[in-house]
């Protein structure tokens, strides 16, 4: 069953109006956000801006301290009707930051025992700005809401201190989607990979799941030049590094879905005529699919410990599961699609499984949801040659913060007056 639009053109425009209205505040909060990020769970200037917006508005319930720096707010609209959740991410990346812009970031932060540059370089200020005018502008039409609105602020999406929780998973444990317990949620991410103008949506599985691997290849140190004496983990690593190409590429039906084993780190050794004790090789698991993503983790297993053995060398695989597959719910998706396409019109696309991921997949988890794109890149750019989300040279097109904030906007209108989907 699709839903309907917002039933009253005349509200549909008034969102639309007060969205413009909230441009430049929106704008203004971003650059000020971007000037002053903060790391995962260290998000405190940032969720003190949030709370006291949102206290400002008068919402009728604002929570903060949840998942360490998150902040949970309720709007009680005039009218009966469900209750629909909107979540923005607030953290920042250990990045330096190297955009000219005159509200760079010059911030430094400890993080995992370094100094480090911090920057928005994935474009959460951005989502935290869209949020808050969002925030702004349905509250000036409470009287008019069908239901409730909960605004979720969420801290350490990409990923907390080693050795601390946070994020979504920790935000849920501490109650963010209870009292009341949304009938559905909406989240967005701005991209380089799209023009400004451009609203990119998938339903079913959309982005992967994301999983950390360790491998220790153990041997025996010797000298260099007798390699006879010990038992050379590097060969042993490189074999192993070697095999684990086969575990996608000849273990996986990819026809089904695609996957990903990427190792990004090696270390072992210290001297050029010394062969080390041991190798030890960091890297990333990508699945859309949850039972493929077990499977994975058993053939990497497999695979590390035998190659290991054959070379008589002992290994240690440990694979710590980060992020679930964030799977938008199909009818939720179709539900929602002719709000997305009367905000994008020509410039709404479906858009191909992104190996990236969000731990947005928690709430999905839980309650259907729906995660979308919105491209700031500038037009007449090409996205594949514009640095991505996460690079220091990270740029957002401060022309997409207006689709993003009609977009959530509309999509919270258009559920609460459809008395949510079915």
């Amino acid at each position: 069953m699709t839903a309907r639009p917002a039933t009253d053109l005349a509200l549909t425009q008034r969102v639309d109006a007060a969205a413009r209205a909230l441009e430049p505040q929106v704008v203004a909060w971003r650059r000020d956000l971007h000037e002053h990020p903060e790391l995962g769970n260290r998000e405190f200037r940032t969720a003190a801006l949030v709370a006291a917006h949102l206290r400002g508005l008068g919402l009728d319930e604002v929570r903060t301290g949840v998942a360490h720096t998150g902040v949970v707010g309720l709007l009680r609209g005039g009218l009966p009707g469900p209750v629909v959740a909107l979540r923005a991410d607030m953290d920042a990346l250990p990045v330096q930051e190297a955009v000219d812009l005159p509200f760079a970031s010059k911030a430094t932060a400890p993080w995992n025992g370094e100094t480090v540059g911090v920057m928005h370089a994935c474009g959460h200020d951005c989502h935290t700005a869209i949020l808050m005018g969002v925030a702004s502008l349905l509250a000036g039409l409470r009287a008019e809401l069908r239901g409730s609105v909960k605004f979720i602020f969420q801290p350490a999406e990409e990923m907390p201190p080693e050795g601390e929780e946070g994020g979504a998973k920790l935000m849920i444990e501490q109650g963010a989607l209870d009292n009341p317990v949304p009938q559905a949620i909406f989240g967005l991410h701005v991209t380089s990979r799209q023009n400004v103008g451009r609203v990119g949506y998938r339903p079913g599985p959309t982005m992967a799941s994301s999983d950390k691997l360790k491998i220790t290849v153990h041997g025996r140190q010797t000298h260099g030049a007798a390699p006879w004496l010990g038992v050379d983990p590097i060969v042993t690593a490189a074999q192993v590094v070697l095999g684990l190409q086969t575990v996608v590429s000849r273990g996986l039906d990819i026809t089904r879905e695609p996957a990903v084993v990427t190792l990004g780190a090696i270390k072992g050794g210290l001297r050029e005529n010394i062969i080390p004790d041991s190798v030890e090789m960091r890297g990333t698991i990508r699945a859309f699919d949850e039972a493929m993503r077990d499977d994975i983790h058993e053939r990497v297993t497999t695979l590390a410990e035998s190659i290991s053995r054959g070379s008589r060398a002992g290994c240690t695989v440990c694979i710590t599961k980060n992020y679930p597959v964030t799977v938008n719910d199909p009818a939720l998706t179709e539900a929602m699609l002719p709000t997305l396409a009367r905000v994008a019109g020509e410039g709404l696309e479906l858009v191909p499984k992104v190996t990236g991921s969000e731990d947005f997949s928690y709430f999905q988890r839980l309650i259907p949801g729906l995660f979308f794109f919105v491209g700031v890149t500038p037009p007449g750019t090409d996205p594949a040659r514009a640095p991505s989300n996460h690079s220091p040279h990270f740029y957002a097109d401060e022309r997409g913060l207006l689709i993003g904030l009609r977009a959530l906007a509309h999509l919270a209108v258009d559920y609460l007056a459809a008395g949510g989907h079915r």
